[in-house]
């Protein structure tokens, strides 16, 4: 009975530092719980700039909480983005590792370095550069997150390589009436993408149990500079979370473009998700 009390209060604690920085279209520095597996569902949907019709894209995700400092996940996407119909389109490999901590009452520091790799299926057909079902390529970069009490506070800061597919470029019509002939220009290969995060805790304003439903909202900017280009999107996302029973929650958020010189899928964008942490499951039987 002590133990698991011991147990309860540890998880209380736990939820109540770090359910405002679980963002939406983010990662904050801090991990999935240690010997932990969490499922995960999203689905994106929005409508394209270039066909006028609403496309989706539905991502499945693993993740493996190996330590309370490192941290793997895979991925899986079906979508309809690049074709008529519903089709397999990528895989995704992502790994964490939370190198420092600054741990103190009601709040934290922490900070991350990942990496993450990426196949897809797709040719390009847009400058935005995204391993999120859109191209193969390889991803790098830190994190770092801040929260006191109520509100945390995250920065992400990346560099992107894709992989060259078989489309020519993109085409650009000749400006000379007497000359009808285009030429075509080649996509982006490389980025510096960022993200800044904020997240505050709603409800409830005192913990009695870890069964209490939280609400979070969020407010984030994604941004991305091409480097061998030089285009540049930069994106708000504001969104709502909740989190019931301290191993589930619920997510939806609106990606709104601000403003942007890049040929991309589409301005805006609405994302769903659900995850479910099943905890201790990694942990040895005694």
């Amino acid at each position: 009975m002590k133990r698991f009390f011991t147990g309860a209060l540890l998880l209380l604690t736990t939820h109540v530092l770090t359910a405002q920085e679980l963002y939406v279209f983010a990662d904050p520095a801090s991990n999935v719980p240690a010997k932990s597996i969490s499922a995960k569902y999203s689905g994106k949907f929005l409508r394209s700039a270039h066909t006028d019709r609403i496309e989706q894209r539905h991502m499945a995700e693993g993740m493996l909480g190996l330590s309370k400092e490192w941290m793997l996940r895979g991925s899986t996407t079906f979508s309809d983005m690049y074709s008529e119909n519903l089709r397999w389109e990528s895989m995704k490999l992502y790994t964490k590792y939370r190198f420092l901590s600054i741990d103190d009452v009601h709040k934290h520091f922490r900070m991350a370095a990942f990496a993450e790799a990426s196949y897809s299926r797709n040719d390009m057909m847009y400058d935005e550069l995204s391993l999120d079902g859109d191209q193969s390529g390889v991803q790098a970069g830190v994190i770092l997150t801040q929260l006191w009490d109520k509100l945390a506070v995250s920065g992400t800061f990346g560099y992107l390589q894709t992989f060259k597919k078989s489309s020519p470029g993109k085409y650009i019509p000749s400006d000379n009436p007497l000359h009808h002939e285009g030429t075509y220009a080649a996509w982006p290969e490389q980025a510096f993408n960022y993200t800044i995060s904020a997240g505050y805790l709603l409800f409830p304003r005192h913990y009695t149990s870890y069964k209490q439903t939280n609400v979070n909202l969020y407010a984030e900017l994604l941004g991305q500079q091409t480097l061998d280009k030089k285009y540049f999107f930069i994106d708000f996302a504001p969104s709502i979370q909740f989190i019931f029973n301290s191993n589930s929650k619920l997510n939806a958020g609106y990606r709104i473009e601000l403003n942007s010189d890049m040929q991309r899928m589409a301005q805006n964008r609405l994302l769903v998700s659900f995850e479910y942490v099943f905890l201790n499951a990694l942990k040895k039987k005694r």
